[in-house]
């Protein structure tokens, strides 16, 4: 956590900020695919900002955000989910195989919210069954430190949209 809270105070850089979280995330819970997304174009699509695996997952265009029991859940409701196996992963994700073909069967989605507006997720993917609830209350302390430069982000993608 230090190298987080260096990065949020000492660099101007949101990267550098992304990259501690994302190993401070591995060293907690572990992972195979941690990416970011960000809520933009009034609420209606998300754009990935960070990716550990920018093969699979670009840092290129946006998705819309459509209407499904998952995004009625994290986006609506404001809730984290966790999903432990490769039936929740195809319940939750139009791209199920891809995460498959990363050896990713489970995932925790972290809602990034300030003054009760979503502002993005993080999205944290590994084996079948490789996090438990106390994993998700490990990772929402991560939210808030990760709430300013989101809306940053968000409110710079929108100005060039």
């Amino acid at each position: 956590m230090s190298a987080v809270a260096a990065a949020l105070t000492q660099s101007s850089d949101a990267k550098a900020l992304y990259t501690a979280v994302d190993h401070a995330v591995k060293r907690l819970v572990g992972h195979k695919l941690f990416t970011l997304l960000v809520v933009v174009n009034g609420a209606t699509q998300v754009e990935r900002i960070y990716t550990n695996e920018p093969v699979a997952y670009p840092l290129t265009g946006r998705k819309p955000m459509g209407v499904t029991p998952w995004s009625d859940h994290v986006l609506g409701g404001l809730k984290p989910w966790l999903g432990h196996n490769a039936a929740d992963i195809r319940w939750a994700f139009p791209d199920h195989e891809l995460i498959a073909s990363l050896g990713c069967a489970s995932c925790i989605n972290i809602p990034v919210i300030r003054f009760g507006t979503m502002l993005g997720t993080m999205n944290v993917l590994d084996a079948e069954n490789a996090y438990s609830e106390s994993d998700v209350e490990t990772l929402k302390l991560f939210a808030p430190v990760l709430a300013l430069p989101f809306a940053e982000a968000a409110r710079t993608i929108d100005k060039t949209a």
